[in-house]
């Protein structure tokens, strides 16, 4: 029988004779204490400062209570923390920590102008929709959204982040190219069913480098999957060799980008590729001694097998130039042909190094795109513009390329140097906090039981090491 428990109480099973009851009533604390570390990311890196950057301003300077920084800030920590719906911020603006991270002065919102705003320190969901949703030709006389992104300046920031990144050149990069679906559920702006997918979808383009995310392209999906790709192959390499002349590229892709117009592109501008080619009788017809050859060998080894050849291709009509392409044949049972165009030669690299160690090895890319749909939820495109969802797009891809900056130079050298951005979030960042405020100190303090609390420390002096603070 209840005797001391308020109407506000949580009830759990009892224990040894005991009430077990809770509430929501803890005072200043966090869920997020792992906010910390990514705000030294943000800080040191300047990542959040040079993203907003890139906006246009045409608020009323007397009027602004949450600077263009500040929103970005909140957006971008909360999303890279998991709260990927603008409903959350309506309870998140009264978060401390989650305000010192993205920049507020005031952490408890003490000085809001209206009586109603007091006691909340950040944008609530109202606020932060207007910053997605304003159009393009917004001007100071626009009545409510104000704040207009530059999209070129946002592009550029992601590739000068991947270039500041390296102390030295490297010798070679190698640039993955891939689409994927970003399957829809209402009735945006620019969407179409796709056939492939079997679901109305977005078809963003992505480039990355490694780790590095370089594009990120919201695209209709009643486009071929390499639509626009060489319009942003000039974008990032002229970009790139504008700081390092003599960097040798390559590129690679599945056989959607296998394009006369992207390999002649790349013909022309002394760029390699290698790209998977889609198999039809022709190609198999020139393989046909090393697929028998294979199932010979399968036959009497039991295991399967492969057999690599060069041989010189070209279309009757789409190609321009006859091109070399390398063989992979895989047998399990059944003849499984795969073949790779390449601009590089055969004495340079082997048919079974270029399918093996570096055609296969694009499968490293999906990875990086299932972190930003999956981890870091770029595929939350469901406002009625184009225009707002790519927004939304490039704020989860700045969200992964802070939690990637986190791990690439905090947890170097950890148990979490190589995990996916998500396992980060889950074990490292959501750690409970309580926050003490005074007059001249903020202090936290955290689980004394938090089992990756070497961890934590490590990440945090390693980011306090790995850069100079930047102001």
């Amino acid at each position: 029988m209840r005797t001391d428990c308020s109407a506000g109480d949580l009830e759990f099973q009892g224990f040894g004779g005991r009430e077990v009851v809770g509430a929501f009533d803890g005072g200043r604390q966090s869920s997020d204490g792992g906010l910390l570390l990514l705000r030294e990311a943000a800080e040191r890196s300047g990542l959040i400062r040079r993203f907003a950057a890139c906006f246009r301003d045409h608020r009323r300077p007397e009027l602004i209570e949450h600077t263009v920084e500040e929103l970005i800030g909140q957006r971008v920590l909360a999303q890279a923390q998991g709260y990927e719906d603008l409903n959350d911020h309506d309870i998140l603006r009264d978060d401390a920590l989650l305000a010192l991270a993205a920049g507020k002065r005031d952490l408890v919102g003490a000085h809001r102008r209206r009586e109603q705003d007091r006691g909340h320190a950040l944008a609530g969901r109202s606020t932060l929709n207007r910053l997605e949703l304003t159009p393009e030709g917004a001007t100071a006389a626009s009545r409510y959204k104000k704040i207009v992104y530059e999209a070129e300046a946002i592009e550029r920031l992601f590739v000068e982040h991947f270039l500041d990144a390296h102390e030295q050149p490297p010798s070679r990069i190698l640039l993955d190219l891939d689409a994927t679906d970003d399957p829809l559920h209402g009735e945006q702006e620019g969407r179409f069913f796709h056939g492939y997918y079997r679901h109305y979808c977005y078809l963003p383009l992505y480039i990355f480098c490694g780790p590095f995310v370089l594009c990120a392209k919201l695209r209709r999906s009643d486009l071929d999957a390499s639509a626009g790709t060489v319009e942003e192959l000039e974008r990032i390499v002229g970009q790139i060799r504008a700081r390092w002349p003599e960097v040798e590229i390559w590129i690679r892709a599945d056989s959607g980008f296998a394009r006369e117009s992207i390999m002649a592109w790349c013909e022309a501008n002394g760029v390699e590729y290698v790209l998977g080619l889609a198999r039809h009788p022709r190609l198999q017809a020139a393989i046909e001694a090393e697929l028998k050859g294979a199932r010979e060998q399968a036959e009497r080894t039991g295991r399967p097998a492969r057999r690599f050849r060069n041989f010189g291709y070209r279309t009757h009509k789409t190609w321009s130039r006859e091109r070399r392409v390398g063989k992979a044949e895989h047998l399990r049972g059944k003849a499984n042909p795969r073949f790779v165009v390449s601009s590089l030669a055969p004495e340079r690299l082997r048919a079974r190094t270029l399918y093996e160690k570096v055609y296969c090895a694009r499968g490293d890319m999906e990875n990086r795109i299932k972190e930003q749909q999956l981890g870091m939820f770029a595929d939350r495109t469901s406002t009625a513009t184009m225009r707002a969802n790519q927004l939304r797009l490039w704020i989860a891809s700045l969200a992964y390329t802070l939690a990637h900056e986190l791990r690439r130079v905090g947890l170097e050298g950890t148990a979490l140097a190589k995990a996916q951005v998500d396992t980060i979030r889950i074990r490292l960042l959501k750690i409970g906090a309580t926050v003490r405020l005074s007059v001249r100190r903020m202090r936290i303090a955290f689980s004394s039981v938090f089992p990756l609390r070497g961890v934590f420390e490590r990440a945090l002096l390693n980011l306090q090491c790995g850069y100079p603070l930047r102001h």
